[in-house]
């Protein structure tokens, strides 16, 4: 697999929109990352450590949804495998003037946009929600 994050937001965006309320992601320390800036934000009910049938670690991604719609109502992959996006903290873009968020890797660890503003420091945004 090339882009493991990216294949975490098609795991969860696919799920949501057949209205399912957990889905099974193969686990990573990034990936944990990330799914604490999101559940941290408010958009995932949480997730928990488990594992396969074959005994691989697994991430089970508990969806939230408000009045049977998910609450991510768009997620996009921003840095790529191909295409690296590295933005200082000046740099860092708003999702639809603060409403969404970007998830960015920093060197302080992975964190939100508004967080990485308050700790004046840039680094790889990995994908932006809303």
């Amino acid at each position: 697999m090339n882009d493991p994050i990216g294949d975490m937001l098609t795991r969860i965006r696919n799920a949501q929109m057949r209205g399912k309320s957990t889905v099974s992601t193969p686990a990573s320390k990034l990936r944990g990352w990330v799914l604490d800036v999101l559940a941290d934000e408010g958009y995932i009910r949480g997730y928990e450590a488990g594992t396969d049938s074959d005994g691989h670690p697994t991430l089970e991604i508990s969806l939230k949804y408000y009045e049977g719609t998910p609450v991510i109502r768009e997620v996009k992959r921003v840095s790529k495998p191909g295409r690296r996006v590295y933005m200082g903290v000046k740099d860092i873009p708003s999702v639809r003037q603060g409403l969404g968020v970007s998830i960015v890797s920093t060197p302080k660890g992975v964190m939100s946009d508004a967080a990485a503003r308050s700790n004046n420091v840039g680094g790889e945004v990995l994908c932006t929600v809303f």
